[in-house]
């Protein structure tokens, strides 16, 4: 394994060491899916730039398509994560809330 490969690894790794320890820090909800929406796909795509140079071409095919997979897919289950949170909890912390009357 190259030095430079496994840098990239436990970078990711911190990252997402990160991410979990703002998922339980964090007090509200909407600051524990920001901290898990953030960060899981950043910590995701350095981990596979670290192991993509380890693995070369014939297994950097498979980590590009899931890359591009969790990119696309994550922001999105995050987001319907935070309507349902706030379609459901009620809550006196917004000052506006342009969503009150949309469904």
């Amino acid at each position: 394994m190259t030095v430079v490969a496994e840098l990239f690894m436990v970078l990711g790794s911190a990252i997402a060491v990160l991410a979990g320890i703002g998922l339980l820090r964090f007090s509200t909800a909407y600051a524990r899916f920001h901290a898990a929406g953030k960060a899981s796909p950043v910590a995701f795509l350095v981990v596979t730039i670290g192991a993509s140079m380890q693995l070369g071409l014939s297994g950097m095919t498979y980590l590009v398509i899931g890359a591009f997979a969790m990119t696309l897919t994550l922001p999105v289950g995050v987001h319907l994560l935070f309507r349902a949170v706030h379609r459901t909890t009620p809550g006196d912390h917004l000052v506006v809330d342009e969503l009150i009357n949309r469904r």
